[in-house]
């Protein structure tokens, strides 16, 4: 299959679904989870797509980033590279390199509302990462395990060869865990001054990229994945986005804003996108957008809005 600059999407030279065409080279969230869901239903099995995607993808086709990561000098500066630049190359999902003791995690976040195509993407977002670390790093890299937070769907023993490793599901984050040790891997193609050289390019663009973002949309971007872990903490937000606590704060005030309004305001955008377009039900939309009770997140959402939250689904659902 291939996707046009015009938004068609071949299938052996017969346009078989037309979107919208890719804006500044990126298609909207959506259109991408439709086209997965087209692509499943051609194959008729994921694990197999799920295995041709991760040995197709290419870490050349993130370009500039993609040859910053594997000219790295080792994998820890390699997915160093990857949480800082990601945002460059979709606004859908974040990388975080977390470091505890013996281990290390790749811990996948995704930035998009609740999709039932969701699942499939964050096991081929993994999938495709831990192909790429193997072929730039070498046969040396080896897992602990993959997690999941969905239940599988299908034959464990298939992902588990898949990913060369145990994988684990219902747990509480999407991850790669690896032996700290691993990220003193040496890349095979690592080469420190060409990596310092691209990576220079890659500061400059984000820079522009956080300056071309208002505050609030950037608080909100790292808001948002974490709010199913229940009410969001300043300080970690703050370090996330390269802040303190402090200045955080005076930012927000000088806005007239309250950190305590964005999280409100990431809660009901979530919540919102999630009643127009799944089918989970509002116990769940409570638990994911941060409320520990559907009562009160209820209470919540009919003060936002002045309608119930099945209210506001049955009206959106009567506008399509």
């Amino acid at each position: 299959m291939t996707l046009t600059s015009e938004g068609e999407l071949l299938a052996d030279g017969r346009v078989v679904r037309r979107f919208r065409p890719a804006q500044n080279d990126m298609i909207a969230d959506v259109d991408y989870f439709d086209i997965l869901d087209i692509a499943r239903d051609f194959t008729g099995d994921d694990v197999a797509l799920l295995t041709a995607y991760a040995d197709q993808v290419q870490t050349d086709h993130l370009g500039v980033l993609g040859l910053a990561i594997k000219t790295a000098p080792n994998l820890r500066e390699s997915l160093q590279r990857v949480e800082r630049y990601y945002r460059l190359v979709t606004d859908t999902a974040v990388y975080r390199l977390c470091e505890t003791g013996v281990s290390a995690s790749l811990i996948f976040e995704p930035q998009s509302a609740h999709n039932a195509t969701l699942e499939f993407r964050n096991e081929g977002a993994l999938a495709g990462f831990a192909q790429n670390m193997r072929r730039f790093v070498g046969s040396d890299l080896a897992f602990e395990f993959v997690s999941f937070r969905h239940a599988c769907r299908s034959d464990p023993a298939r992902y588990a060869e898949l990913f060369g490793c145990p994988v684990r599901f219902g747990a509480d984050r999407d991850t790669i865990t690896m032996h700290a040790t691993m990220l003193d891997l040496p890349n095979r193609l690592g080469d420190a001054a060409v990596s310092d050289f691209v990576t220079e390019h890659l500061e400059a663009e984000f820079g522009s990229l956080q300056d071309g973002a208002s505050l609030v949309e950037t608080l909100m971007h790292h808001l948002t994945p974490t709010l199913s872990n229940g009410r969001p903490q300043a300080a970690v937000i703050a370090r996330d986005m390269g802040l303190s606590e402090r200045t955080l704060y005076r930012r927000l005030a000088e806005e007239g804003l309250t950190f305590r309004d964005v999280v409100g305001r990431a809660q009901l955008a979530l919540a919102q996108e999630m009643l127009r377009t799944s089918d989970v039900s509002i116990a769940e939309v409570a638990f994911l957008t941060g409320f520990s009770e559907q009562s009160t997140f209820s209470r919540a959402f009919k003060r936002w809005v002045g309608q119930a939250p099945a209210q506001f689904r049955q009206q959106q659902a009567s506008n399509v």
